[in-house]
């Protein structure tokens, strides 16, 4: 997700994801909640508890290192041996994926249920491998194309009868990868638990990388209401088409046209011949005279000044100068691949423009190449090409040479009448 810090804390319609987590569980009849979170972010995860009519308790995973393993075991003390639902913050679900495990457990006798994502092509995941009567066999982890053991992929909405029980095989799992949890259910299955498999045939959508970030946004903005604040100010002489959520003291100006899905944050202004569409922008954005924002994300705070935006991820604080924009779209219309910790890693996306972090400057007239990263804190002066990643804290410059020579052409003596009756 680099250069996004926190995925948890990108802020959907204006609350971030780990809230629009808390909220589903709380909305599936769950009102018990532990969040295992790092040292980085624990205090944020505190306040995002608070007023939601749920208890929870956040505890500090102190080796991040040890995956989703270290995650469940740093709460053993909290849980004991009740029964306790195993939920991965990262993966955007619909409500009917925590009932249908739920239902499950209530009616059934097994040890352990976990969610099956039905899928109609192949998902470099976890594939569960279940008998006649749904009972799981074995979890196989990323099998080859054409050899997935069934149509079901490994989705972290799982439940444990047991929680101790669990506990006791995950200090006791042994890999050399990230995959201890799932080590520890198959030992769990080779000595007999009983565990089932659920199906689930909804939305499901991991946030892994940043082009996932407005598939998320599509998905949420479709259930949430459509509403426009009383405060919010708009031309009559503005066009507003399709569903659309205008926040507190938004300002939309003459001329301006915002084409839904688009959700826009309190204190925004959209302003003169400005485009909005498919969009979340964040709150006291100004998106600015003659600026395109198409199939984006932007984060509080961004300032555009005849711009285009095109399916990029903005994080907040950032300013782009007037005439800067993103390419989108490569010549060949090919599959966009974004390079980072030294290898591409492909999008399956033929349209993906810029992803920047935190308080970035941009200077006029730059172009962005499709897939670029700017890691936060950076400046970009005026001018650029800029066709790779940019590090964080990085003053980025370039050089333009011009060549002077003497003029030949008398312009005083240029008619401008017959060029014109050329172009006729």
């Amino acid at each position: 997700m680099k250069p996004i810090t926190d995925k948890n804390f990108l802020n959907f319609l204006g609350k971030p994801l780990i809230e629009w987590q808390l909220e589903l569980i709380k909305n599936a009849g769950l009102d018990e909640v532990v969040i295992v979170g790092g040292k980085h972010n624990l205090e944020k995860l505190v306040l995002c508890g608070k007023n939601l009519g749920i208890d929870v308790t956040v505890i500090e995973q102190k080796d991040l290192d040890a995956g989703m393993c270290g995650a469940v075991l740093a709460a053993k003390d909290k849980i004991g041996s009740e029964p306790v639902l195993i939920f991965s913050s990262n993966d955007v679900v619909e409500k009917s994926a925590f009932e249908s495990v739920l239902t499950a457990f209530e009616a059934g006798e097994a040890e352990g249920y976990l969610l099956g994502k039905v899928v109609h092509t192949y998902f470099p995941g976890g594939y569960l491998e279940i008998s006649e009567d749904g009972c799981i066999k074995n979890i196989v982890e990323k099998p080859e194309k054409g050899k997935e053991p069934s149509n079901l992929v490994n989705l972290v909405v799982h439940i444990h009868k047991d929680f101790a029980k669990l506990v006791s095989y995950l200090e006791k799992a042994k890999s050399d990868s990230d995959d201890l949890y799932e080590v520890a259910l198959g030992n769990m299955i080779n000595d007999g638990i009983k565990m089932k498999a659920v199906k689930y045939e909804g939305f499901w959508q991991p946030i892994k990388f940043p082009w996932h970030v407005n598939k998320v946004f599509k998905f949420l903005f479709e259930n949430a209401e459509k509403t426009t604040s009383k405060s919010a100010q708009i031309s009559k002489n503005a066009i507003i088409k399709g569903d659309v959520i205008i926040g507190e003291n938004v300002k939309i100006l003459e001329g301006a046209t915002v084409n839904g899905p688009v959700y826009i944050g309190d204190g925004s202004v959209i302003a003169t011949n400005a485009l909005v569409r498919e969009s979340n922008i964040g709150k006291n954005c100004v998106i600015g005279f003659s600026t395109e924002v198409a199939r984006s994300f932007l984060g509080d705070d961004v300032w555009t000044h005849s711009n285009y935006i095109g399916d990029s991820v903005i994080g907040n604080n950032v300013s782009f100068g007037a005439g800067t924009v993103t390419g989108n779209l490569r010549l060949d219309e090919g599959e966009i691949s974004v390079t980072g910790d030294n290898k591409k890693t492909p999008t399956g996306e033929c349209k993906l423009g810029l992803i920047t972090g935190d308080n970035v400057r941009v200077g006029i007239n730059n172009s962005f190449m499709p897939g670029v990263k700017i890691g936060s804190d950076t400046f970009i002066g005026a001018g650029l090409v800029i066709a790779e990643n940019i590090p964080a804290k990085s003053f980025v410059k370039g050089e333009v040479t011009l060549k002077i020579t003497e003029n030949k052409v008398d312009i005083s003596k240029i008619n401008r009448d017959e060029m014109k009756k050329k172009i006729k």
